[in-house]
């Protein structure tokens, strides 16, 4: 059995503020030649199909004329929900839409309703489990407590159970969307953090023959049978580094497992420069940048005249431009942003509440922690409640 597996396309969403519907267009084209080309037998789609809940009508039309696509090749697509979709949207007419060959799994109580296809060695059963929101799915699936760890370690044991009902020999693959623990995120993947914690352990995937998972923008493996296929397209320059591809995935008689990058269409290179503004301007090295979104830091001791008007005379597709005076002393505060930088909500209103406070002696102690962190999860639920019943 052969597949692709994809994720996080992420439709409608812009890169500061450049609008990224062709370049999404582009990548449909590449996945719809690439179906046809290596000959697979499914397309797997592990969530975060669109950027938000309500998402632009260009970008519905373009997810609608992918399913079309895909449909007439005839060859089977499974697709999950992420946090970014509304699941109910999504899985508008999954029914109907499933005779078409195109299943839609946006419901967790059919996390264990696998979409089951054949090959020349029998059956293989694709597991399709939305993104799992905890305070949403908790008694739904009688998980032992609101987190991350438990609903999807609920959600995989069902899918267990419904595995070892079925033939010997019954292959397996399962969607999911989720942050599991050794992976490396990016700036631009909304925050899932419950409870203080946001990753969940690989072993909750152990049994099965493969995890294609979403969530996270960066194409990585965390075991031979658990990868991320990440985004097709960077949506943020701490991507900058990153080689965007889908993984092409062959699944042997016996589950044995071979795995191959394909590499998407780059609309256009993103590079990140820093140096004081005539350095920047006259360094003969950056010309391989000028072509690229350049996201520029200025380490000028002084800022200087109009910068962003002469960064862009060389680097025409400037998007954006930061200040780091390199003179700063390294002990001082920082911008706003540098402070902020890389630090969870929790951490933020706890150093909050401790400057109000006067300082050091008066951080958050334990009761206080609890209580901010059990306020953040009711927001993020509430969020979430909204946006599925928009």
């Amino acid at each position: 059995m052969k597949f692709l597996h994809t994720s996080d396309w992420h439709l409608g969403r812009a890169f500061h503020r450049v609008n990224l519907l062709d370049a999404q267009a582009a990548f449909v084209d590449h996945l719809v030649a690439a179906v046809t080309e290596h000959a697979v037998d499914a397309v797997l789609v592990a969530g975060d199909v669109y950027d938000r809940a309500v998402p632009p009508l260009p970008a519905v039309e373009l997810f609608d004329r992918a399913l079309h696509r895909l449909a007439d090749l005839g060859v089977p697509t499974v697709m999950i929900s992420g946090n970014h979709d509304s699941a109910r949207r999504l899985g508008v007419g999954a029914g109907l839409i499933g005779r078409a060959g195109i299943h839609l799994r946006t419901d967790p109580a059919g996390c264990a309703d696998p979409v089951v296809l054949a090959d020349a060695h029998g059956d293989v059963a694709f597991y399709g489990l939305p993104y799992l929101e905890p305070a949403l799915v908790k008694d739904a699936l009688a998980a032992d407590r609101v987190s991350h760890e438990a609903v999807l370690g609920a959600a995989m044991d069902r899918v267990r159970a419904d595995l070892a009902a079925r033939p010997p020999g019954t292959r397996s693959v399962v969607l999911a969307h989720a942050f599991v623990t050794g992976a490396r995120p990016s700036d631009s993947e909304r925050d899932i953090t419950v409870g203080g914690v946001a990753a969940v352990p690989a072993a909750v995937f152990d049994g099965v023959d493969y995890a294609a998972l979403g969530h996270l923008h960066g194409c990585q493996t965390l075991g031979e049978r658990i990868r991320y296929s990440g985004s097709p397209l960077a949506y943020s320059f701490s991507e900058a580094d990153h080689r965007k591809s889908m993984w092409l995935v062959e699944l042997g008689p016996a589950g044995e497992l071979t795995a191959e990058r394909l590499d998407t269409p780059v609309p256009r290179p993103l590079a990140r420069i820093r140096g004081r503004l005539d350095d920047l301007l006259a360094d003969p090295a950056l010309t391989v940048h000028e072509p690229a979104w350049v996201e520029a830091t200025l380490t000028d001791p002084v800022r200087p005249d109009d910068p962003m008007a002469r960064i862009a005379a060389r680097f025409p597709h400037t998007l954006s431009l930061a200040f780091d005076p390199e003179d700063r002393d390294e002990a001082g505060p920082g911008s706003y942003a540098q402070r902020l930088k890389g630090r969870s909500d929790q951490e933020i209103a706890e150093d909050f509440v401790a400057h109000v406070r006067g300082g050091a002696a008066g951080a958050v102690n334990a009761a206080e922690r609890a209580v901010l962190r059990a306020a953040f999860d009711d927001v993020r639920a509430e969020d979430t409640r909204q946006e599925r019943a928009r």
